[in-house]
């Protein structure tokens, strides 16, 4: 090993490398690619910086001045990459190397200016250094290693093109190395794509994961999920601890309860900036917050010295990313916890990601407040501040409160500050959950009829006036001065309601009810001799629409005749029925509704409504119209429409049914000369003029010249103005001010032969 990184170790506190640590740095390896799967926590940062030191460091262990970056490291995520940088920033203290970043989020002008200045090694998420790239911000050119950390993780974020272009712009001839938890086919496809004989080192297998970690999977009711994780928190009381949710929403929801009670919390999600973001994780490296809440973003590669304690609120959705999440605590040789809080509705899900994660988690409820308790006076017991040495002043201090006080009350008032300074714990509701699959019966289980010795008694409220239990549980505990653990069933009949009570509560029940036996709706309660007969679903509800009929006795049905049809549906009726003879004789005609009048007047003449009306005649013909022909008549060929005679002859022709001359044309036939012309059918001359005459207006003895201005005499005479009116000034060919300028254009210059002046205005200082 290099002596520079060998003292950067010692310096840290290492004694001894980590199985993937030895396996990268294994002398025969380098100069090679590399294909790296180690389990999360496992030292791969340190790894991959101890692999490459021999093919970016001089001989003697340093650098030369920065320029080009030699070595490229590409995380998935901001946090990792800071992360990773922190991290090789002590590695590489002793060899004068320059670190750069380019991350999302940053400042772009910052990272271009360190990039500019030159760097040894730079880390980088993939988005942002191809930015940098498209920019010509940096150079590739000299790259003599690229490492990409958690390249399974990019894939799926679908950092695939990117990862291409980035490998693609670096020299073909430099050392290419990918780590990653685990090796799909997606990073062996592109490792025998950008890997030249790449090696194979695996230090991990899935069996043996997470060994230092214990799995625990509570089982608690839906609505005790929140509370259940401020139980867990409190009893384990680590110095740092993450809590993983699935969604930002959750995320804000857990940070504000946990904050109310008293957690000194953090948020770790997406739509918070990278600023809040480092500044959340920096806080937990601090000590100055101990619990965080994050979604799945924190769950590569991000390492917290002194994590402990990991609680899934919401499971994931596949085992790989439970593996991610539960490593972030015991790492690198540490031990940790990771709680799965396990609802009715997940259990199912919980025991498949333990199967598909071949892990091995212990199944229980989560602690319950005494527990929480007796925890917090053990820890108080071995607190090391029992071992450790006073001041003058405390021990004076101390004397003064025995002179004051007793040495219990002391210790008591120590005891209440202690856990006054922790949030309280919650109360749980007792929930039974099932054993897990494998160990489950597969007998049904058995109902519960009753709860022990009791009494039934009736309320004269039931169905019928809309009792319910969730009602009338309140109202018998407020009035008989009970709690709902004496109550046991509650059976809702049509109009009446029995209610079951613990046999040890019923003397004071009827104490508090009182001897009028009236509750405080005015409902009247009475005792039950004996259990009464009534199933567990109560009375079938009462219709009140139908009679009430004995379903065993058979179904009668009434004769038709029994009960007369109403008046308007007798004939109706009786047209169905067979009548008799005598009967049809003796009905009588049923009068047509809507009847019309027989005769209305209508002036002189009088029109019988209820004779049908006659078809009119057709419009402008007489009433003997003939009848249409048949359109063919006993096969002959097609009648002409209308009878006609002979087609007449053109219009306009003539006699011989020739096309007539032309209008206007001779009586020969021949086209007319031109209109205007001469006989001899030339062109005439110009209208009214033997020669083309001069312009209009020039002189008779020059002609062809151009006439003098109108109105002027040889000399042209000034501008005609009224007397004592001053001169018209002479135009100017610079003076715009009288230039029509059309709506929003600007006035263009005019055409002076040369370069147009350009018009300046003042100047601004």
């Amino acid at each position: 090993m290099i002596d520079t990184l060998a003292r950067a170790l010692a310096d840290k506190g290492y004694d001894a490398l980590t199985p993937v640590q030895e396996a990268v740095t294994n002398p025969d390896l380098d100069g090679q690619d590399l294909l790296v799967s180690a389990q999360t926590g496992s030292g791969k940062t340190v790894g991959f910086g101890l692999a490459i030191g021999p093919t970016i460091l001089a001989e003697d262990g340093t650098f030369g001045p920065a320029d080009k970056p030699l070595a490229l490291i590409v995380a998935p995520t901001r946090e990792l990459a800071l992360q990773v940088k922190r991290e090789l920033t002590w590695l590489y203290a002793g060899t004068g190397a320059v670190l750069a970043s380019c991350v999302g989020g940053m400042d772009v002008r910052d990272e271009r200016r360190n990039l500019d200045r030159g760097a040894h090694i730079v880390v980088a998420t993939p988005g942002r250094l191809v930015d940098h790239v498209n920019r010509s911000n940096i150079d590739l050119s000299a790259i003599r290693a690229i490492v990409l950390d958690e390249a399974d993780e990019m894939l799926d974020l679908g950092f695939k093109d990117d990862l291409e272009f980035i490998l693609g712009e670096a020299p073909a001839d430099r050392r290419t190395l990918m780590f990653s938890a685990t090796v799909p086919p997606m990073i062996v496809k592109l490792a025998k794509s950008y890997q030249r004989d790449a090696v194979r080192v695996a230090t991990t297998t899935k069996e043996g994961q997470h060994a230092d970690i214990e799995y625990r999977a509570l089982s608690v009711a839906q609505h005790d999920a929140d509370n259940a994780i401020i139980n867990v928190l409190r009893f384990y009381d680590a110095p740092n601890a993450i809590v993983f949710a699935n969604t930002r929403a959750m995320v804000t929801r857990l940070t504000t309860r946990l904050g109310n009670r008293g957690f000194s919390v953090v948020a770790l999600s997406g739509e918070l900036s990278q600023q809040e973001r480092t500044h959340a994780l920096q806080a937990m490296r601090d000590g100055r917050a101990k619990v965080c809440v994050a979604t799945d973003v924190a769950a590569r590669g991000i390492d917290l010295p002194n994590l402990e304690l990991v609680i899934h609120a919401e499971l994931p959705t596949n085992a790989e990313i439970l593996l991610h999440r539960s490593g972030r605590t015991g790492r690198a040789g540490r031990k940790g916890i990771s709680a799965m809080i396990v609802t009715p509705k997940m259990r199912r899900r919980a025991e498949n990601l333990l199967t598909w994660g071949k892990l091995q988690a212990t199944w229980a409820v989560p602690p319950s407040a005494d527990e929480i308790l007796r925890k917090d006076e053990e820890r108080l017991l071995n607190d090391e501040i029992w071992s450790e040495t006073f001041t003058e002043d405390e021990m004076a201090f101390a004397g003064r409160l025995l002179d004051q006080h007793d040495a219990t009350q002391i210790a008591a008032a120590y005891l209440r500050l202690y856990q006054g300074k922790q949030s309280a714990p919650e109360d749980l509701t007792a929930y039974d959950a099932p054993p897990p699959r494998e160990g489950r019966e597969t007998a049904p289980k058995e109902r519960k009829e009753t709860f022990g010795p009791s009494k039934w008694f009736r309320v004269n409220v039931g169905r019928d006036q809309k009792a319910e239990a969730r009602w009338l549980l309140p109202m018998l505990c407020k009035a008989g001065d009970i709690t709902k653990k004496e109550i046991g069933a509650i059976r809702i009949q049509s109009d009446e309601t029995f209610v079951e009570i613990a046999e040890g509560a019923v003397a004071g029940f009827l104490a508090a009810v009182g001897p009028d036996m009236v509750l405080e709706n005015q409902a009247e309660l009475s005792q039950v001799d004996g259990v009464p007969q009534i199933s567990d679903r109560g009375a079938r509800p009462d219709k009140k629409a139908y009679a009430k009929r004995d379903d065993a006795a058979p179904r009668t049905y009434k004769p038709r005749d029994a009960t007369p049809p109403p008046p308007s549906r007798q004939d109706d009726v009786a047209a169905i029925q067979p009548v008799s003879d005598d009967a049809a004789k003796a009905r009588k005609p049923r009068a047509k509704p809507f009847a019309k009048p027989e005769r209305k007047d209508h002036g002189d003449a009088v029109v019988d409504l209820n004779k049908p009306k006659a078809k009119p005649v057709w419009k402008g013909k007489s009433e003997d119209r003939p009848a249409r022909p048949p359109y063919r008549a006993d096969g002959d060929a097609k009648p002409a429409w209308k009878p006609k005679g002979d087609k007449p002859a053109y219009k306009g022709k003539s006699d011989t049914s020739e096309k007539p001359a032309w209008k206007g044309k001779t009586s020969t036939g021949d086209k007319p000369a031109y209109k205007g012309k001469s006989d001899a059918g030339d062109k005439p001359a110009w209208k009214g003029k033997s020669d083309k005459p001069p312009y209009k207006g020039k002189a008779e003895g020059k002609p062809g010249e151009k006439p003098a201005w109108k109105g002027k005499s040889d000399a042209k005479p000034a501008w005609q103005k009224p007397d004592g009116a001053p001169a018209k000034p002479k135009a100017s060919a610079s003076d715009t001010s009288k230039r029509f300028v059309p709506p929003g254009a600007k006035p263009s210059p005019r055409k002076t032969g040369g370069k147009v002046p350009i018009k300046r205005g003042p100047t601004k200082r």
